[in-house]
């Protein structure tokens, strides 16, 4: 049986789990060495120092260790590599003696002194280069694998295989190679893994400060793992394979356990790959294989068709097509480092999810990834472009006028000392950290009344709400609007972009004006929701927290997930009947696209009053959206589309946006009406919950933008 872990209940931690063994003495920090006696002993007990093991007798029979395994099988291997010994560094210059092993002189230059190297940076197979690493490069460079994306797809360019599923003998596997922790940390940053284009990936895996490093985490010289501060945050967790931590409650590999550590997660996620790769070669490629990890080169011709790796399935496998060869390599990136979970399990996750979902294209009995999870949502989804869009930077920095909200550190900062405190940019972030809102959970990071760009100073509660107003007002308004239309009157404009989910905005409605409102006419403010008894009209209060007096993280992981707030308190009044004459129901298939409270008016005027209020306000910004479009066509004469968000030149006049078509160079600029409008149906497309939070808000931006382009809905009191 499974055994369940022990969430996070307090502390700064947000690792998903350190690693596997326990380690009595202390971690040691950057730059420091304790005695000489001591340390050796301890090396003494690695494999670093096990001079009889494969990793270091393997050559004995050639009487040399060739350049190309030297870097990380022999001392002298090592120092050439670094340059250490006078030769170029980053290249083996020479073959190296046998019968040495990985010692005291690898990373320091004195043995009994003990001061350490000074190598900061490493260049990986796929050609990244990641610098200032301080003492951890030195383990990076033999703990970085052999192989990368970049890899397989030189393999597959030179093959002259273009069929995805054509097996062929000019495609042979790429093994990564044992131990490659660091290839699985650093993520994306590296490409470790076979990332798949038009996807994101999880980037260096992020710990808090002090155990964020091989040297924090592993004791540089027996290698085992300091556990006793793991217990600080990781309260009651003996085995690491049990720990999961509070930004990983997604249910990865879709058994229904969100409570299972991230051990379990991968390894279930593993099993369904090699599952989906099985079938893939038998049913597709009729040329079934099999998996060996304990004899090179790992995958066989599996003779009797059984799945199972039996004492006959020796013949190694040469009928790989291109998918499969992909597939088969991210398994044996997984499969090699039997830490990954700990090193960086999402980045795992996605690399595996994305293969069988590569493999499902060819399959016809696909592997079943409906229950299944890629990612994590919201705030700790490091894979997502909110945080990945920074990777190419020079300085692997979030601009200054972003790093507010999409940077671990930046919110803190801004809160602190403002803007100016930005200005140098921060960090490229893996997702959020606790101390991205907290000092010391479950200590918040004061928050001061939030300033919006209306001018309006907005305290929401005193339950951490105002952290969330601070990234989530939107960065237009319809004050910048109005600047906009005073500065140029005569256009031609782009429509401001209010930025993506601005749902505080909305929320507060005419209180900060986040939409553009018009001239003599009234807007609603925030909802206060009579019928929640004084409940749920916080931003805390609805997405983290069973009741308004759980505040705290101690909540089932379920209830830490942003994106999805608590049902269980929902059903019992809105149940799953659009009509809403059911009440109660099952939390897990409640659906707040559904919800149509029972005040809700005709708000798109299509005569259906049974559909739920989401598909009232979308049915106001189709209204829109073709009025929009009509008005642009009868006063310029210009053919116009909408698509996410925006309004494109429709230059073959199909009503279609077209691919030569979507460019940002093709979006339509209009005059200040046509802007006025444009700005609104953009806010209510962006803020996506916006049926939710205020909807009558919004409902009534939209309308207004309708009869100001020309439309009319009739006569309605609802206003």
């Amino acid at each position: 049986m499974l055994k369940k872990p022990t969430i996070i209940g307090g502390g700064l931690a947000l690792a998903v789990v350190i690693l596997v063994l326990a380690f009595t003495s202390g971690p040691v920090t950057a730059g420091t060495y304790p005695k000489a006696v001591l340390a050796e002993r301890l090396w003494k007990s690695s494999g670093h120092a096990d001079k009889a093991g494969e990793p270091f007798r393997h050559w004995d029979g050639d009487g040399a260790v060739p350049t190309g395994c030297a870097k990380c099988h022999s001392r002298y291997g090592i120092i050439d590599y670094l340059g250490y010994d006078g030769t170029t560094p980053n290249v083996v210059d020479n073959a190296a003696k046998t019968d040495t092993t990985i010692d005291c002189l690898v990373c320091h230059t004195d043995k009994d002194k003990g001061t350490l190297r000074t190598w900061n940076t490493v260049v990986f197979p796929s050609g990244a280069v990641i610098g200032d690493l301080g003492p951890e490069a030195i383990c990076m460079e033999c703990h970085q694998g052999r192989a990368s994306k970049t890899t397989i797809d030189a393999k597959i360019a030179s093959s002259g295989v273009t069929d995805p599923d054509v097996s062929s003998t000019k495609l042979s596997f790429s093994n990564i190679h044992y131990f490659a922790a660091a290839a699985t940390q650093m993520g994306t940053r590296v490409k470790g893994g076979y990332e798949y284009a038009g996807k994101e990936y999880d980037a260096r895996f992020s710990h808090i400060v002090g155990y964020n490093a091989c040297t924090t985490c592993h004791n540089p010289h027996s290698l085992k793992v300091e556990t006793k501060g793991c217990t600080t945050c990781h309260a009651g967790v003996s085995n690491p394979r049990d720990i999961r931590f509070i930004g990983s409650q997604t249910d990865y590999d879709g058994d229904g356990d969100i409570e299972e550590g991230m051990y379990y997660e991968v390894q279930h996620v593993m099993d369904k790959a090699l599952d989906t790769i099985y079938r893939y070669a038998k049913t597709i490629l009729n040329k079934p294989i099999v998996y060996n990890g304990d004899a090179n080169p790992y995958w066989f011709f599996d003779n009797n068709r059984n799945g199972i790796a039996d004492v006959d399935d020796t013949t190694s496998y040469n009928a790989f097509s291109i998918r499969l060869n992909k597939a088969a390599y991210n398994y044996q990136v997984a499969k090699k480092d039997p830490c990954a979970y700990a090193h960086n399990g999402k980045y795992i996750i996605e690399l595996l999810y994305d293969s069988i979902e590569d493999l499902n294209v060819a399959l016809a009995s696909p592997t079943d990834l409906s229950a299944m999870h890629r990612e994590d949502e919201g705030h700790f989804n490091g894979g997502s472009m909110p945080f990945r869009d920074w990777d190419d930077s020079a300085t692997y920095t979030v601009s200054a006028s972003c790093a507010k909200c999409h940077s671990a550190t930046g919110l803190a900062k801004y809160l602190a000392g403002g803007q100016v405190a930005l200005t140098a940019g921060e960090p490229v972030a893996n997702g959020f950290l606790c101390t991205t809102c907290h000092t010391a959970p479950p200590a918040l990071i004061d928050s001061p009344p939030v300033l919006f760009l209306s001018g309006a100073m907005v305290s929401l509660s005193d339950d951490g709400s105002n952290l969330c107003l601070v990234c989530h007002q939107g960065r237009a308004a319809k004050v910048t609007i109005d600047q906009a239309i005073a500065a140029k009157p005569a256009g031609p404009f782009s429509v401001s972009n209010i930025h993506y989910f601005p749902e505080a905005a909305m929320f507060l409605g005419t209180e900060v004006q986040g939409g553009y409102e018009f001239a003599g006419k009234v807007y609603a403010r925030r909802q206060p929701y009579p019928n929640h008894g004084g409940m749920f009209n916080t931003c805390v209060q609805c997405h983290m927290s069973s009741a308004v007096t759980e505040q705290d993280h101690a909540w089932t992981p379920r209830r830490h997930n942003i994106a999805d707030p608590v049902k269980e308190n929902c059903v019992p009044c809105h149940g799953q009947d659009v009509s809403q004459t059911v009440k109660g129901g099952n939390p897990a298939t409640f659906d707040f696209e559904q919800i149509r409270p029972g005040n809700i008016p005709d708000y798109d005027a299509d005569g259906n009053t049974r559909e739920s209020l989401s598909d009232e306000i979308h049915g106001l910004e189709n209204l829109l959206a073709a009025q929009i479009e009509d008005y642009v066509l009868n006063t310029s004469g210009t053919a116009i589309v909408f698509s996410d968000g925006y309004f494109y030149k429709d230059l073959n006049r199909n009503g279609i946006l077209d691919a030569n078509e979507s460019g940002s160079s093709n979006r339509y600029q209009g005059n200040a009406t046509w802007l006025r409008a444009a700005y609104n149906l953009r806010v209510s497309t962006l803020a996506e919950h916006g049926f939710i939070h205020n909807a009558r808000y919004v409902a009534q931006l939209l309308v207004d933008s309708f009869e100001s382009v020309g439309g009319s809905l009739g006569p309605f009191t609802w206003r």
